[in-house]
């Protein structure tokens, strides 16, 4: 048995924001940003809408699109790092929405690399659960935990979110091939990339990051992560169609193929309307692709991530 996406839909903010938006704010401008980022314009969540609020309508857009009922789902999966509360878990909370009561919700929190982790989660539950049916969720609110004054981290990040049906397939030829996670949280300087600063007297925080490390780490381990698991899938970039990597940075991405040779006509990227959307970059990401005739069906897909903790995963999925 083999676990497979068969659907995806997606949902974004109404608000766009772009970078000359941002430049009337602050001591920057389109091309500062577009350089060093690749990044145009981001979508913003409204005061009102909270990370569940995002998860429910990609949600329901992918109930309308699919035969899914939601009294067919065994099991509901929220990727996030914006929770809106720490309990209940937004799975929970889209759970109640649609009125899917027979299945059973949690949350994973891996940072931008929580979609890589919820997919290994699914597909490892799928096959040791017998579950036939999955709702795989990564929504984000991050542009609510951003300090608006500071040009270094407030351009990077947009607000966004995809939802996935999973459903298990005795079709071997299709489905996740494989997943591969890490993580490395043994020092101080790790768990200092990323993180919400100043939560206190009910205020969330907001994001700090140590850029040019980041910028580091990400090339690094994802490059490393994808060599891997080809390697022990005896497969090689030839056996790959696209890959769909978290969507940080342009010159991330540029700089992980010249790494590693990979081909960069292969990589999806969508930074530069989507911004960083932590998790949910990767189920965007796929969609636009799938909705502009690049990704079709059959193709063998790489999903790479790289987020704080440190975590990091990679897996290959044949749609």
């Amino acid at each position: 048995m083999r676990t497979k996406i068969t659907d995806i839909a997606t949902y974004l903010p109404e608000k766009v924001v772009t970078n000359d938006d941002l430049s009337k704010n602050l001591d920057t401008s389109h091309e500062w940003i577009y350089t060093r980022t690749g990044i145009e314009s981001r979508h913003i969540s409204s005061e009102d809408e909270v990370t569940s609020t995002l998860a429910i309508e990609a949600t329901r857009k992918l109930m309308q699109q699919s035969s899914i009922e939601p009294m067919d789902l065994d099991a509901i999966i929220v990727s996030t790092t914006t929770g809106d509360t720490r309990f209940p878990s937004c799975a929970c909370k889209v759970q109640g929405a649609i009125g899917a009561c027979r299945a059973f919700a949690f949350d994973v929190n891996a940072a931008c690399a929580g979609f890589i982790y919820a997919l290994a989660v699914a597909d490892s539950m799928m096959k040791s659960m017998k579950l036939r049916k999955v709702l795989l969720i990564a929504s984000e609110t991050i542009t609510k935990f951003v300090d608006w004054t500071d040009r270094s981290t407030c351009v990077l990040f947009g607000d966004g979110a995809g939802a996935m049906l999973l459903e298990a397939t005795e079709n071997g030829d299709t489905g996740i091939i494989a997943t591969k996670l890490y993580a490395n949280g043994e020092d101080e300087k790790y768990n200092s990339i990323l993180a919400h600063n100043g939560e206190q007297n009910g205020n969330r925080g907001y994001i700090t990051m140590a850029g040019r490390t980041v910028f580091k780490y990400a090339i690094d381990y994802m490059a490393m992560s994808m060599k891997e698991i080809l390697d022990e899938n005896n497969m090689s970039m030839d056996d790959i169609d696209w890959i769909i990597p978290h969507q940080a940075n342009r010159r991330i991405l540029e700089s992980m193929c010249k790494m590693r040779d990979f081909p960069l006509d292969k990589v999806i990227i969508t930074t530069q309307e989507h911004a960083n959307t932590s998790s949910a970059s990767i189920p965007l990401a796929l969609r636009d692709a799938l909705d502009k005739g690049k990704v079709k069906q059959g193709d063998t897909l790489l999903f790479t991530a790289l987020g704080a903790g440190l975590t990091w995963g990679s897996a290959i999925v044949k749609i």
